[in-house]
């Protein structure tokens, strides 16, 4: 196993967040994996997980959980410090999986964006939990 770091903002309950864990492990690196909805980030942290995907705090909101009808988070008055006071409040609220990475962090839906950040490349073929093939027996992506 590859001692490079790389975490994972991690739900278990996910198909892709469970795919692109097995995608940072195919590589041959064993994550920090950090169950979010259990142990959320800090404001800083979460700050400065958005900052680094290059997207605003309405770009990580997920949209089909209760909290975002039930708080009305589609109306455009929300600006990114109400939208990360609820998603701090309401953990669920997070987009997921989030992956950083030496190479960058990025959203992973789906879970093969993780491939264009992995550094090391994958160590053989990996199907996704619904069989489609992402990565051949040689390591290679499967376009």
């Amino acid at each position: 196993m590859s001692d490079t770091p790389i975490t994972i903002y991690h739900n278990p309950a996910c198909g892709t967040s469970r795919n692109t864990l097995a995608l940072v492990r195919n590589s041959g690196v064993e994550p920090t994996v950090i169950h979010y909805l259990e142990t959320p980030p800090s404001r800083e942290t979460l700050v400065a997980l958005i900052a680094a995907m290059g997207m605003s705090a309405r770009g990580l909101l997920r949209t089909n959980v209760p909290p975002f009808e039930e708080l009305g988070l589609a109306e455009e008055r929300f600006g990114d410090d109400e939208l990360i006071d609820a998603m701090l409040a309401h953990p669920i609220l997070i987009n997921r999986p989030i992956v950083v990475t030496p190479l960058g962090t990025r959203l992973c839906r789906p879970s093969e964006v993780v491939l264009d950040i992995l550094p090391s490349p994958q160590q053989g073929a990996f199907s996704k939990e619904d069989g489609e093939r992402v990565v051949d027996e040689k390591g290679r992506r499967i376009e």
